[in-house]
């Protein structure tokens, strides 16, 4: 391992129930705005929770040809839209007249894969199976979306693809560094992608208990820390990033928004679904991130949280953030993306990253909306409800993710 060098992000694209790009998405988070409304996917009428963080005026149509829009999934749609846009905004040419393809991987995770196909394919298959989509099998398992991103791009390294539930997002981008510290690659194409708005998914959280029931205000549904917090909001989207070595950018001339310094991953061994209230493997994966990227606790100027807006996740993280980061913890700027745009499930991650990263070139960083009064031991600084401006040289991301995953990736200015 050449640990020794720096691996840069050098683009970035998304998708998002706020916008349909990177800047359109950054400027709504700095203003406040939220994404979250009615459920137009499906008919929610009569259902426990009829609302959702949708990515709205994306058509595949002017995307990709007929034949592949049958044949690919709309998670897969939407990480091919981001990655096109990070490719662009990284002034990175593939083949002949760029970086060898050989030498480009893909690292693209998501967590519930091509559910809405899945659906959509049981409803037809009843009503004929005949009609069911030739492409059904291939459109809609977990590692299509790297696929399809390596189709399109004509990248011809290392593709593949974790699930690590609500972890997915940032673990690309710690999988994507170590794919290019080992030499295996010298550019990759990193981030997460999901699109699961279905009737089945959210028949099965809300019998869970784990979404917001607020459909008479979805826009103040998402309050991450606030006392009167209720559930998660289910979202979906796409970001993507191209990730190299600094050497490998300013070879090229590439800018570099940030370094991605490095990460940790680790378990719980707890619950399917609700972490360990002690917040042990939370905490581990703090320390062990910071650890990984040489980054002393003190240093760390703003925390993405996780902040799913759920009454457990948020006491614990606020419990684990103060255990690692001691009295520094009051000196953080800590919000939650989660509170406009909902829950980006695989996609949520890498959506924190990239905050991260426009954090640290811009001297900003996001609110968190809907915060009216902190809950019971929510006492840090989640800057709430205003953007604010603040020198950010160093910042962590934090991904905790159903089976008890807990993953923590450390930025740094270059």
């Amino acid at each position: 391992m050449q640990s020794n060098q720096q691996v840069v992000v050098t683009g970035f694209g998304a998708l998002t129930p706020v916008g349909n790009d990177r800047e359109s998405t950054w400027q709504a988070l700095l203003a406040g705005k939220s994404g979250i409304g009615p459920i137009a996917r499906f008919n929610a009428t009569g259902m426990p929770t009829s609302i959702a963080g949708e990515v709205t005026g994306f058509d595949p149509s002017e995307l990709l040809d007929r034949k592949r829009e049958r044949r690919s999934a709309r998670f897969s749609q939407l990480a091919i839209a981001a990655a096109r846009e990070a490719v662009q905004d990284a002034g990175l040419a593939i083949g002949e007249d760029g970086v060898e393809a050989r030498r480009v991987g893909v690292v693209v995770n998501n967590a519930v894969a091509g559910m809405d196909g899945v659906e959509n394919a049981v409803d037809t298959m009843h009503l004929d199976p005949r009609k069911v989509n030739p492409y059904f099998v291939s459109s809609v398992i977990p590692n299509m979306p790297a696929c399809e991103v390596a189709i399109d791009l004509g990248i011809r390294g290392p593709v593949t693809a974790s699930a690590l539930a609500c972890a997915s997002g940032i673990y690309a981008l710690i999988e994507a560094r170590r794919l290019i510290l080992s030499g295996e690659a010298d550019v990759v194409v990193a981030g997460g992608t999901d699109s699961a708005i279905t009737p089945v998914m959210f028949s099965g959280l809300s019998n869970m208990g784990a979404l917001s029931r607020r459909n008479e205000d979805p826009t103040h549904a998402s309050r991450p820390f606030d006392a009167d917090r209720d559930g998660f909001v289910f979202g979906e989207g796409a970001v993507v990033c191209v990730m190299e070595s600094a050497e490998h950018a300013r070879a090229r001339g590439a800018r570099a928004y940030a370094e991605v310094a490095g990460g940790a991953l680790t378990s719980d061994a707890f619950h399917v679904s609700a972490p360990d209230p002690s917040g042990e493997g939370a905490m581990d994966a703090m320390r062990l991130a910071l650890r990984a990227s040489d980054t002393d606790a003190g240093d760390i100027d703003y925390i993405a949280a996780h902040g799913t807006s759920t009454r457990i996740n948020d006491l614990t993280e606020t419990r684990a953030i103060r255990e690692v980061y001691g009295s520094h913890a009051y000196d953080l700027a800590v919000s939650s993306p989660k509170s406009m745009v909902g829950h980006l499930i695989g996609a949520a991650g890498s959506l924190s990253a990239m905050v991260c990263a426009l954090a640290i070139r811009d001297g900003v960083v996001p609110p968190t909306i809907n915060l009216d009064t902190p809950g019971e031991e929510c006492d840090l600084d989640y800057v709430p409800h205003t953007a604010r401006q603040t020198e950010v040289r160093a910042a962590a991301v934090n991904a905790f993710g159903f089976g008890g995953q807990n993953c923590v990736a450390v930025l740094r200015a270059v």
